[in-house]
């Protein structure tokens, strides 16, 4: 695995920031967020909710409860139309501005190792810098299996403009580290890294301060390059171990988790509220106040925009997510869900037109896995899927650094997405 050669603006516009509370009048929870199974509803349109209330849940073992973010009334159900083309059934949520705890919410305890991932389940925390992987499942791994040694905490947030878990780490840097040894001492593992990129002085200077006469918690320096915060790049860059192709990081003794996931667990286990809000960067080229939210999970982006003063009418396009992994939403209407870290609104950009591949290989050079997407690119197009296995497609992580870098205008990020589908089992 070589290093990654992609340099990108940061324009981290957000940094000096202070994270800023925004209440919505009304929310739009999915019944999906992240990866599992889709969950059943809980409560009937008419019905009265509180904050923390469970209100979605499925008996699948790969699956994860989601819980109302606002206090009010069930105003119907909704559905969603996601990037990949699936459906995605909301609970639709009038919020009476009071913000009332649901009765339900305890402090969890915990004795067992059982006990604590049942409660992590029962917290709603998926993966909140990625995809969304349900935490109780990564942390549930067989220690005569596969011995973790060491905890990642991924604090590299490469992608261009969000400051969200920077924010976290400056604001809340206790909460980060408590919900580190919650971790580490809960699984009995070794070692603890947080692995923050070079472009954030201050909070490897916070943090080195408060971890101060520690041995147990280091803290990596990493250069601040694109994709540095991918999981399997993060892990070779800070312990210099490789996954394989289907492996999960457990299988080189390593778990990962988000700066903001473990901060997340610290304020859990002390206070018993689920995952209910998010903190958010809103930027972009039409966005007259960017700003970093703390908002309702459900949140619509159009209310988010608004309070940050974007111009509407040169606004043509909105990503949830970074500018190079994050997906467009197809209305402004789309809510803000668990794996949302960022509201970005840009004007319409000319796309350029495409020409033939001149098989220069700025595209293998620039892959951090250092895949072949020229190649995988033709034999896609030939539905060959005994090439596309052999060309390791499925190893893609869709950083999308390919088709920056190509000066053919290939798609070869989204031909990289269609051709793993292409090997799905049917």
């Amino acid at each position: 695995m070589g290093l990654n050669k992609i340099f990108i603006k940061h324009s981290k516009n957000t940094e000096n920031c202070p994270t800023e509370k925004y209440y919505p009048k009304t929310v739009r929870i999915p019944l999906s967020q992240g990866m599992g199974a889709p969950l059943a509803p809980l409560v009937l349109e008419g019905d009265e909710v509180k904050v923390g209330q469970k209100i979605g849940d499925s008996k699948a073992g790969f699956s994860c409860p989601v819980h109302s973010s606002v206090s009010g009334k069930v105003t119907g159900f909704s559905q969603l139309l996601v990037p990949n083309g699936s459906v995605i059934n909301c609970i639709d949520i009038e919020s009476d501005g009071n913000f009332t705890l649901s009765p339900d919410i305890k402090k969890p305890r915990f004795k067992t190792k059982e006990e604590f991932i049942k409660a992590v389940r029962e917290s709603g925390l998926v993966g909140l810098g990625g995809a969304g992987f349900p935490a109780h499942i990564k942390l549930n791994y067989d220690p005569d299996e596969t011995p973790v040694d060491t905890l990642i905490i991924n604090a590299a947030e490469c992608e261009p403009y969000i400051t969200s878990d920077y924010r976290e780490m400056i604001e809340n840097p206790d909460g980060v580290i408590g919900g580190i040894r919650l971790v580490k001492d809960t699984l009995n593992i070794k070692n603890a890294i947080i692995a923050v990129e070079s472009n954030k002085p201050e909070a490897i200077r916070l943090l080195t301060q408060k971890l101060s006469g520690t041995e147990d918690i280091k803290i990596k320096t990493l250069k601040s390059s694109y994709p540095q915060g991918a999981e399997k790049v993060i892990i070779y860059n800070t312990v210099k171990r490789v996954v394989k192709e289907g492996g999960l990081p457990s299988h080189v003794g390593v778990v990962v988790m988000n700066v903001s996931s473990v901060a997340f667990l610290d304020g859990y286990f002390k206070t018993g509220i689920p995952l209910i809000n998010k903190r958010i960067t809103v930027d972009g080229e039409t966005v007259g106040e960017p700003k970093n939210l703390l908002v309702p999970i459900g949140t619509v982006a159009d209310e988010l925009l608004s309070y940050c003063k974007t111009d509407t009418e040169k606004t043509k396009r909105i990503l949830f997510g970074g500018m190079m992994m994050g997906v467009c939403a197809f209305d402004s209407f789309s809510p803000v869900t668990k794996t949302n870290n960022a509201v970005l609104a840009f004007k319409e950009q000319k796309i350029a037109s495409q020409t033939e591949c001149i098989r220069c290989s700025s595209c293998i050079k620039a892959c951090p896995l250092k895949l072949m997407p020229c190649e995988i690119e033709t034999a896609y197009k030939k539905n060959d899927t005994d090439a596309l296995k052999a060309l390791k497609v499925n190893l893609c992580m869709n950083c999308g650094s390919c088709t920056y870098v190509c000066p053919a205008k290939r798609k070869l990020a989204e031909t990289n997405q269609l051709a793993k589908r292409l090997l799905m089992p049917r």
